[in-house]
């Protein structure tokens, strides 16, 4: 047997030291900012890979529209006589023939259908434009969730250390009668609903970085940080006339992809008025070898302007064109609800700014200098606990407020993008 030698630990133990500071190093949490999780979520997402999947089966089918039938080919007799019959002469005998027969199909029917079809490509690659737009919605909104909780965490545990160091004080004044039993059971309440909130926000956070990860198409606990002081920036449109939502809505384009694909259709529809060709070829080999070989060709014209088959594309070409002036009112009416709902958003969102400005520099500054004086007065013993834990609750409740206010002004600008971009 091979021992290792005291000599070779001191190479060893430096190895497995710096092995181990690498993997506590490799440990560490990944910081991701919003951009990054956006662009993950547009390259990895599977419910994104399914359009461009779909979009190329389209072209795949559109290839296809063009190919031709396979020909046909048949053997048999031809004029050939029952068994028992008389024959007079040796043509009566019949012959073999071998028949081939191949369908043409008009050129311009397949090229109208393959653009029928290709054009069905480009509408799921607008529906993938539409989902997008959506999922990085829900990114956005989880993503200020998460830095929310983070921030009323931070809030939590602050006023946390107050209310523990007026229980340490509450604490070592009742032995000397100075004051009451029950300010202390009041201070342990507080501190036990504190942490309450605490592990509500923990929750929070946990749930948005599995939400996130799954978006990401990541394992749901796969660990990573993100930029708490975050902050979105609101920047409204100059204005909102319906050509330019037109262009920024992905749901539009999709609705004008969809109307250009039934435009086409109606295109292909149309084609079929014109006709389609069929060739036959028949090859005779008579049973008489004194009977000379013969062959018939014949070349067929289909005549789809015939009253009892032109009714079936004139009905479907005027089904097709009711969808699309449909389609177009529809995309009208969603034009003209979106911009009335952006300026509305707009109005709001400016209104929660005022909301927040004055309870940020107005009310928690005040409130915050009650507590404080309040705190002054109870370590001078000239103010009981009770006081104290109604400043500390109210200046606890207003901040967390605040950071309500926040989360619905971020969602309102997600909601807001959303709709100018969906």
């Amino acid at each position: 047997m091979n021992y290792v030698n005291t000599a070779s630990w001191k190479y060893i133990l430096p190895a497995i030291s710096i092995l181990l500071l690498f993997g506590s190093k490799a440990a560490v949490a990944q910081q991701l900012p919003l951009d990054s999780i956006l662009t993950r979520i547009d390259g990895n997402n599977r419910l994104l890979r399914s359009y461009a999947q779909k979009a190329e089966g389209y072209r795949h089918s559109a290839d296809a529209a063009t190919a031709w039938m396979a020909p046909m080919a048949g053997v048999g007799t031809f004029m050939t006589p029952y068994p028992g019959q008389m024959i007079m002469d040796g043509r009566d005998k019949g012959s073999l023939m071998l028949q081939l027969e191949q369908d043409i199909p008009n050129p311009a029917k397949l090229q109208a259908r393959k653009r029928y079809i290709a054009s069905q490509g480009n509408a799921e690659t607008a529906a993938r434009g539409v989902t997008l737009n959506e999922l990085r919605a829900q990114a956005r909104k989880l993503y200020y969730s998460w830095v929310i909780s983070e921030r009323k965490q931070q809030v939590l545990r602050r006023n946390e250390k107050i209310m523990r160091m007026m229980l340490e004080i509450e604490k070592l004044r009742y032995p000397y009668n100075q004051s009451q039993l029950g300010n202390s059971f009041k201070a342990e309440a507080r501190l036990e609903e504190n942490a309450n909130m605490l592990r509500m926000e923990e929750g929070a956070v946990i749930k948005s970085r599995s939400w996130l990860n799954s978006l990401m198409n990541q394992p749901g606990m796969t660990e990573f940080t993100i930029d708490t002081t975050w902050e979105p920036q609101f920047t409204p449109a100059a204005g909102h006339d319906t050509a330019s939502i037109a262009v920024a809505r992905y749901d539009i384009r999709k609705m004008e992809e969809n109307i250009r694909t039934m435009q086409l259709g109606i295109r292909s529809m149309q084609a079929e008025k014109k006709p389609d060709f069929r060739i036959r070829l028949d090859h005779m080999v008579p049973l008489d070898k004194a009977m000379p070989k013969a062959y018939s060709v014949m070349g067929m014209l289909s005549i789809p302007i015939a009253p009892w088959s032109r009714g079936m594309y004139r009905s479907e070409i005027k089904s097709m064109e009711q969808n699309i002036a449909a389609m177009e009112n529809e995309r009208s009416a969603m034009l003209q609800e979106t911009q009335g709902m952006l300026y509305g958003m707009q109005a709001e969102i400016r209104q929660m700014d005022r909301r927040i400005t004055s309870m940020e520099n107005v009310i928690i500054p005040s409130l915050r200098k009650a507590l404080d004086a309040g705190f002054a007065a109870y370590q001078e013993n000239r103010l009981q606990l009770p006081a104290v834990i109604d400043a500390w609750e109210a200046l606890t409740m207003t901040e967390a407020g605040v950071l309500d206010e926040k989360l619905k002004r971020y969602e309102m600008i997600v909601e807001y993008e959303k709709a100018l971009y969906r």
